[in-house]
Order: structure tokens, then C-alpha cells, then sequence
């Protein structure tokens, strides 16, 4: 990986929850950090959620490794927002940097 190729600002996203009235909880999500990241689309599929049809894209994230960051988090591209289905870390073998390969899907509003 080279990393002039981290060439996007993004936010991680942490997420906070707070008891509600009904006895659940609400999640709502604040800036834990913001990072150098490759974003690459990757795929496509149409979906169908309550009757509205749509397309999920799938995202590759590659960013330096150190953040704990699991599927709990989102991360913040300006307005886009992702959700992330998996994280991956990685060790590049000739020199030595950790990685985080990271599956997300863009959240459609």
C-alpha cells in the first residue's frame, strides 16, 4: 500500500447509547476521530426494504492500523456515511506497516 494512496478524510464515528422511556436504548453516534483513508467502490446489489427499492454499493477502506474500530462504528465522508459489515487488519511484508481493510456499505438516506 502506498500511502499517498490514503487520500481521503474520514471520520470514525463512535457509537453512544442512552437509556430510553420504553426500557431500551438509543444509539446515537459522536466524532471519535478523523483519518487518512483509500475509499474504493466495490459492488453493487439491488435490495428492496419496506416496499422502496434501492442499491447497496460496497465499499473497500483501507486505513493505518491502531484504531479500534469494529462493526459497532460508521465512518463520515463529508455528507456520504458508511456502516461497516467487517474489518480485516493487515501487515504489508516489505515494510512492515499494519493496515485495516475495511468492508462498508454507503447509507442511503
Amino acid at each position: 500500500m502506498n500511502p499517498g494512496e490514503l487520500d481521503r478524510r474520514l471520520v470514525i464515528e463512535a457509537p453512544v447509547e442512552a437509556a430510553d422511556d420504553a426500557g431500551g436504548v438509543v444509539r446515537a453516534y459522536e466524532d471519535a476521530a478523523t483519518v487518512w483513508a483509500s475509499v474504493q467502490p466495490e459492488a453493487m446489489r439491488a435490495e428492496t426494504e419496506a416496499d422502496a427499492t434501492g442499491a447497496a454499493v460496497t465499499h473497500r477502506i483501507v486505513m493505518r492500523a491502531g484504531r479500534d474500530i469494529t462493526t459497532r462504528h460508521r465512518l463520515r465522508d463529508g455528507a456520504q456515511r458508511y456502516r461497516i459489515i467487517a474489518v480485516r487488519e493487515w501487515r504489508e511484508r516489505r515494510a512492515g506497516s499494519r493496515f485495516l481493510d475495511i468492508r462498508a456499505e454507503l447509507i442511503a438516506d
